[in-house]
């Protein structure tokens, strides 16, 4: 398995949808309303016209969005689903490190803990982000994972979820309180995540970002991760008001 396609594993085994379903060349997720990344389709090959129109029939019927993710390599499914009136939404970046590039200094004391299940405030802090309910739901789902919880002032301050997928480390869900932002915080919860990674047999930390997100975006370079890879969606916009839903 190539680096590449090693990392896009991880996003699906340690953020990983309700159900996953072949359905030709495809592969269709039943996200439970956990958001984009557990609820577009995948193509596995090469994919004509008439292939789309199955898609978007299986993630209508799942009640979902029409909407696809591209990955790195799938440029000719990106022309053909902008050729379909596909719009571009989320670009997102990919950061990888070795686990030791993060292990090299300790936490300071009642700075940053591994916890699992989450506490209260933990859920609390993601609710404020809009990571609610069925978000914490995938959290649970995979088998070696736990949720970080970082103190600042002898107060709570931010959240993070890290999981393992083949030795590779993925961290989702950092969350800082405003009120404890540009404190460093962010950054004690990725330490801790790389601590927690290398107890649990990892080699490999990586964590994905919003590319528009530019403070979280400079943090990971700041701390030392490489750009790996990224991806994008693809969504079919709603029909304007007063215009009739197109046929699946």
């Amino acid at each position: 398995m190539t680096d590449t396609a090693r990392l896009l594993a991880a996003i699906e085994g340690t953020w990983p949808p309700a159900h996953a379903m072949q359905q030709g060349v495809w592969t269709i997720r039943d996200g439970a309303g956990g958001g984009k990344r557990v609820s577009a389709a995948t193509a596995q090959g090469d994919v004509a016209d008439t292939d789309i129109a199955e898609a978007e029939a299986a993630m209508l019927a799942l009640g979902q969005d029409r909407l696809f993710m591209l990955r790195p390599g799938e440029d000719a499914l990106d022309r053909q689903l902008a050729n379909h009136g596909y719009e571009v939404i989320d670009p997102v970046n990919l950061y990888v490190a070795p686990i030791s590039l993060l292990t090299d200094i300790p936490i300071p004391r009642v700075t940053a803990f591994a916890v699992w299940e989450p506490l209260a405030i933990m859920t609390e802090i993601w609710a404020s982000a809009g990571i609610g309910p069925a978000r914490v739901a995938i959290m649970h789902r995979p088998k070696v994972k736990t949720g970080i919880l970082a103190r600042h002032a002898d107060q709570p301050a931010g959240v993070g979820y890290v999981a393992i997928h083949d030795g590779v480390a993925m961290v989702h869900a950092v969350e800082v309180l405003p009120h404890q932002r540009r404190r460093g915080v962010a950054g004690w919860i990725m330490r801790r995540a790389a601590f927690w990674a290398a107890e649990n047999g990892a080699d490999t930390l990586a964590v994905l970002c919003v590319a528009d997100n530019g403070p979280a975006n400079a943090l990971y370079q700041r701390l030392g991760f490489g750009s790996a890879s990224g991806y994008h969606y693809r969504i079919k916009p709603a029909p304007e008001a007063g215009q009739p839903p197109e046929a699946p």
